[in-house]
């Protein structure tokens, strides 16, 4: 026969969902062999569905314009039907990517509320990640993650237009750069 004794103790608060550090803290995301946030261009090119991709900058900070048929659905990576947006011109796409090696995931959400965006908390490839939308020049949205020590960041901005939703493609950035093997 076995018998057991035990105690019961009621705590008050609200659960709270762990974060515990980024599951990879010492990688690198930075600028190596010439690929930005782990990703070769012709990678981002198709991830978004690009006809034209060109890399004008590449350093602590990569740009991207990105050219693609405006019959595309923007936002969603996907190329066109054969007569979707016939003649009419191709939407231009800048996309920024930037790695913070000190950076903080609160001092980064912090500045796109500053700014007036509307920010989306998520987690993305198990890293704390938030969206953040914000319409001046065109629709864009950057899509931010703990990583490292840092944080990293996807830009996306369809110049010229408010009916896309640029968030789609940032985040799949953001999930190819944090899933992709060094």
């Amino acid at each position: 026969m076995v018998t057991g004794a035990g105690c019961a103790q009621t705590v008050s608060g609200t659960a709270q969902r762990a974060h515990p550090s980024v599951p990879d803290p010492e990688r690198s995301y930075g600028y190596v062999d010439n690929r930005c946030g782990l990703l070769e261009d012709s990678s981002i090119q198709e991830m978004l569905g690009a006809d034209n991709v060109v890399r004008p900058y590449s350093g602590a900070v990569c740009q991207y314009v990105l050219e693609r048929r405006s019959g595309a659905d923007v936002g969603a990576g996907a190329p066109p039907g054969p007569d979707v947006g016939a003649g009419a011109p191709p939407a231009t796409i800048d996309v920024v990517f930037s790695w913070f090696e000190t950076g903080s995931l609160d001092r980064e959400r912090m500045l796109a509320e500053e700014r007036g965006a509307q920010v989306t908390g998520k987690d993305v490839e198990r890293h704390q990640a938030f969206l953040a939308r914000r319409d001046t020049n065109g629709a864009g949205c950057s899509a931010t993650a703990a990583a490292g020590h840092g944080v990293l960041s996807w830009w996306v901005q369809t110049r010229g237009r408010t009916d896309t939703n640029p968030c789609t493609d940032a985040e799949k950035l953001l999930a190819a750069t944090l899933s992709s093997d060094l």
